[in-house]
């Protein structure tokens, strides 16, 4: 009963469309009241749940991608991309998968990548005679792949929730992402040579040495990231603020195409990002402890002892659970709710737990590109202007491909845990 007036409650006010963070707020403090609880553990959870190093590293990673692709080196990655396949059958299909590879490991946020990828290809695709339909499958596909490219703020938050080295989920991503782009591949050659689609013509050296000169700024990004991290020169926090400043120097010595007042602007949207992220931890840090007292994390485990014998069958569970919430609530929302009740199973059964959050991000990137109500999905639908119905009939394919790399994810997990065993961070 007690449980269910505060679901009940939560889920009422999101749906007047209360902000996700404001539900979570007022249904935990009703769930406080109900259990008789003090509530002054109200503002000590508060406190708690936003007492972290590693989450210092949100705003310097926000606020550098979004100046990095305020100075254009997005479009510098895109033209890369598209010389390096653009040329191949379906190549520019390929590139969109390509460049969000790239970008991703520069803009930390996903729906960054929505807004970037989206604008940049959109319109190209459908100039060279890509369907709507497809062009955004493209574009949702790709970024729900590109969760998985550090940095990136979930993996920050998994991080402080599942307290496991963040450094340890950075470069557990690298590879899970290569090999969900390459699942795309194949569609996209399948889809390229059954639906004719053209290709660009084959680029010159000139054409090649000129894209790869133009990206070698923001290719510096990723590179000193993995090096850093695998041969353990800075912690999280400390490569989220020396890529800032990188950022910083590139704009005003490089690019020279960026005012002080824009920054400043955009400083301010990153701390504005940073303390919804806060908030939202610091809240969900309320839901945590009614949980414990009430046994919850007890009770799913029982709920989900069948599966225990079977890790990769339990894991597919949680990961089918997460994508559904992920759809519903959105990511961090889903995140900060739903893993804490399941962490410990995993543990108890031995899944380790970089494998267990590479696992869940790439669930909840999926959730995110979901129909008919994944926020990222109805995001990348605005740029081609199509419904959900008509774009599900091309999209089945590239969610087909997604979920086979999951699989992958799922059965084989040294594909995760090779980066991080190889740099020492695990035996």
């Amino acid at each position: 009963m007690f449980f269910a007036a505060v679901a009940i409650l939560f889920a009422l006010l999101v749906a007047l469309s209360m902000p996700i963070v404001f539900a979570l707020g007022v249904s935990g403090l009703l769930g406080l009241a109900l259990g008789n609880f003090s509530l002054q553990k109200l503002p000590s959870s508060l406190v708690a749940g936003s007492q972290s190093w590693v989450l210092l590293a949100i705003p310097t990673f926000v606020f550098a991608g979004s100046l990095m692709e305020r100075c254009g080196m997005s479009y510098a990655l895109m033209n890369l991309a598209r010389v390096l396949v653009g040329w191949l059958r379906g190549g520019l299909g390929m590139s969109v998968v390509l460049a969000e590879y790239f970008f991703s490991g520069i803009s930390g946020s996903t729906i960054a990548d929505v807004s970037a990828i989206g604008s940049m290809l959109t319109p190209p695709m459908l100039r060279a005679g890509y369907k709507p339909e497809h062009a955004a499958s493209l574009v949702a596909s790709a970024t729900a792949m590109g969760i998985l490219v550090p940095p990136a703020i979930f993996m920050i938050v998994l991080g402080q929730i599942t307290d496991t080295s963040v450094v340890g989920i950075f470069l557990a991503g690298f590879i899970p992402a290569a090999v969900t782009a390459l699942c795309l591949f194949v569609v996209i050659v399948i889809e390229a040579n059954r639906l004719g689609w053209p290709k660009d013509g084959r680029p010159s050296w000139s054409q090649f040495w000129l894209a790869l000169r133009a990206s070698l700024v923001p290719m510096v990004v990723p590179v000193v990231i993995v090096a850093g991290f695998y041969f353990g020169v800075f912690t999280a926090t400390e490569a989220g603020a020396l890529v800032a400043f990188y950022a910083i120097v590139a704009a005003f010595f490089y690019y020279r195409n960026v005012t002080v007042r824009e920054m400043l602007t955009l400083v301010y949207e990153s701390a504005l990002l940073t303390a919804a992220v806060m908030f939202l931890l610091a809240v969900a840090s309320v839901y945590q402890f009614l949980m414990g007292m009430l046994g919850v994390p007890a009770m799913l485990g029982e709920l989900l002892q069948p599966l225990e014998a079977t890790p990769w069958l339990f894991l597919l569970a949680i990961a089918v659970l997460v994508m559904l919430f992920g759809m519903v609530l959105e990511g961090l929302p889903a995140a900060v709710v739903l893993i804490p009740v399941v962490f410990p199973a995993a543990m108890r059964i031995g899944i380790h737990p970089i494998h267990f959050d590479i696992v869940l991000t790439a669930a909840v990137g999926i959730g995110l590109f979901l129909p008919p109500m994944g926020v990222g999905l109805l995001m990348t639908l605005r740029f081609a202007n199509i419904s959900v119905g008509r774009h599900f009939r091309a999209y089945w394919p590239y969610l087909v491909a997604l979920f086979v790399g999951l699989m992958l994810l799922i059965l084989f997990p040294e594909i995760t845990l090779v980066l991080p065993r190889r740099a020492g961070m695990i035996r």
